[in-house]
């Protein structure tokens, strides 16, 4: 039976609904942060919405607070849903290396007998013109392909994915090309979250301070508000400062990987557009669809036609088959030399035996003669053992 795409896939990832969902190796990751993301806002839904409703019952501000936080919660999630159960653009495997790219050289390696034999070699890098500017791809061994521009190989999927950004282990999942979009607008929403949950918290604790006049007896009132507001502060600096990282890369057109490795090398960078372009291209352009279609059947491979050699490696080629055949006549003369000895020894014995069982003998004139005969073949062949040594 034929086994689809994902039953047979060489990265790290982990395939849900028949391949309909797609996750990075670390996946589990994501169940810490549902649970970094929902227990606070049960908590938050809990002890201080329902105390709010009261406080806004005549306008009923109250239950507005409680649908905002609900709506937006499910949206954050949704988000995370779509960043890291999706291709974030990973690019296929090569089932060969690609064979236009070989080069046949000269080997210093030589084989037991004595022949050199060609060498394939590919190149590790080369040059693309992108926007006008030469770029420099490199050749990825696992992948068996060159990988585009701005493509990395992730050491965690084992995968090249499209303008490779990172790897955010929360997620459990590369954040690449068809999923960028969506991991900004997680980031973002849960800042917005933090943001929103702390202020409501920091209202709540406010009314209870002008109930009961001092801060003290407020955090002992509702102590899960403080602890909302520690918390959502904290996160708001992971979160936030991420945020406001990621506009900077929208912005001037980068990726994280690329700020940090090329940092240092002060070198021009050729895919900015304008910071309203690089906005527009991030998130009001249209998403590709997968390169991979995991729930495809697996297609048998068609037999390779044979592969070429160059000049060269004709040539080294004939010249080790010239050499190949003096050794092999060599051998050939050796052969024939010992197959002549064993029949010659043979015939003598067939004699010997005839002679001891009464038949009659053959004359001295037939033995000289089958003797003569003898000697002639076997100088025949040393003569021609000799001959094929002096041509070699």
């Amino acid at each position: 039976m034929a086994k689809r795409v994902y039953e047979v896939w060489k990265g790290s990832n982990r395939f849900l609904l028949n391949g309909r969902l797609m996750f990075g190796p670390d996946a589990r990751s994501l169940i810490v942060t549902l649970l970094l993301i929902i227990i606070p806002v049960v908590i938050f839904c809990t002890f201080v919405v329902r105390n709010l409703i009261h406080k806004f019952s005549s306008y009923n501000a109250g239950y507005a607070i409680l649908v905002v936080t609900i709506v937006y919660t499910i949206y954050a999630l949704v988000l995370l849903f779509l960043t890291s159960a999706r291709d974030p653009g990973i690019v296929p495997r090569n089932l060969h290396p690609p064979e236009e790219e070989f080069s046949y050289e000269s080997s210093a390696s030589v084989e037991a007998g004595g022949r050199p034999t060609p060498s394939l070699q590919l190149p590790r890098t080369k040059e693309v013109i992108v926007n006008g500017m030469p770029v420099r791809v490199k050749y990825c061994d696992t992948c068996m392909l060159y990988r585009p521009p701005r493509c990395s190989h992730c050491s965690i999927c084992d995968n090249c994915v499209e303008r490779f950004d990172h790897h955010c282990p929360w997620v459990g999942q590369c954040i690449g090309k068809r999923n960028y979009r969506f991991f900004f607008l997680f980031v973002s929403s849960l800042a917005l979250l933090c943001i929103f949950v702390f202020s409501m918290s920091a209202l709540y604790m406010k009314f209870l301070m002008d109930e009961h006049g001092t801060v003290w007896k407020a955090m002992k009132k509702s102590p899960a508000s403080m602890v909302l507001m520690a918390y959502c502060f904290i996160s708001l600096w992971f979160v936030g400062g991420l945020t406001g990282f990621h506009l900077y890369l929208i912005g001037t057109n980068q990726t994280t990987y690329e700020n940090f490795r090329y940092r240092a090398d002060n070198r021009p960078n050729i895919y900015d557009r304008s910071c309203l372009n690089n906005f527009l291209e991030v998130f009001c352009t249209k998403i590709e669809p997968s390169r991979n279609k995991f729930r495809a059947y697996v297609q048998e491979e068609a037999p390779r036609p044979p592969r070429v050699p160059s000049r060269e490696a004709e040539v080294d080629d004939s010249g080790g088959s010239r050499r190949a055949k003096v050794e092999d006549d060599l051998e050939m003369g050796d052969d024939l030399l010992k197959i002549s000895q064993r029949h010659d020894f043979g015939d003598v014995g067939d004699v010997r035996s005839r002679v001891s069982d009464g038949f009659p003998q053959k004359s001295p004139e037939v033995e000289l003669g089958s003797g003569l005969d003898l000697q002639a073949a076997l100088g025949s062949v040393s003569e021609h053992h000799s001959s094929l040594g002096r041509r070699n």
